[in-house]
């Protein structure tokens, strides 16, 4: 046999093994997201008025990440965020926002998100993403990876802006906190 048929060979070998792991790993960060998107909720005051009704649920929308989605509703199932029953909705583009008690989008829509930002601006939604560089845009909490583990960074001030409360027990646990305006 050929050298180079012996290494083509040989890669194809290893190829299956590095191609689980990294769905593996994947999966493994989908339901870390998932987990923290849902604790997220129990270090963060949210105002009266950001219900519609005292028995309105907790309403999370998810756009462009339906993996992530689909995990968090599993999370959540017969679960309650500060009493409420929880409803998590996947949004596709140009869905509305409002009724959003948290907004999670995805990296593949980043390039949107100060288009997002803007539609909630000023409403009690905290904005959470998995994005470089979307905390000058208005994101209050962005997930990064960090030594293949999932961090992640707060800009406080956004939040703020929507009255909600970021507890000092998240914000001790974060990666980052961006302080002043982002």
């Amino acid at each position: 046999m050929r050298p180079w048929a012996l290494a083509i060979l040989f890669a194809l070998c290893l190829a299956p093994p590095c191609a689980q792991a990294q769905e593996e790993a994947r999966a493994a960060e989908v339901r870390i997201k998932a987990a923290f998107l849902y604790k997220f909720c129990d270090y963060v005051e949210w105002p009266p008025a950001a219900f519609a009704r005292p028995d309105s649920p907790f309403v999370i929308g998810v756009l462009a990440a339906d993996a992530i989605a689909d995990e968090l509703a599993r999370v959540v199932e017969h679960r309650t965020i500060h009493g409420r029953g929880v409803s998590v909705r996947k949004l596709k583009r140009g869905a509305p926002l409002a009724g959003l008690q948290m907004l999670f989008v995805g990296g593949a829509d980043g390039t949107r998100l100060a288009e997002l930002i803007a539609a909630v601006k000023g409403q009690p939604t905290l904005v959470v993403t998995e994005s470089e560089g979307v905390h000058a845009a208005g994101s209050m909490i962005n997930f990064i990876l960090v030594d293949d583990k999932v961090r992640f960074d707060i800009a406080p001030q956004p939040a703020e802006s929507g009255n909600l409360r970021i507890s000092a027990r998240l914000l001790a646990v974060a990666r980052k906190v961006l302080a002043g305006p982002s």
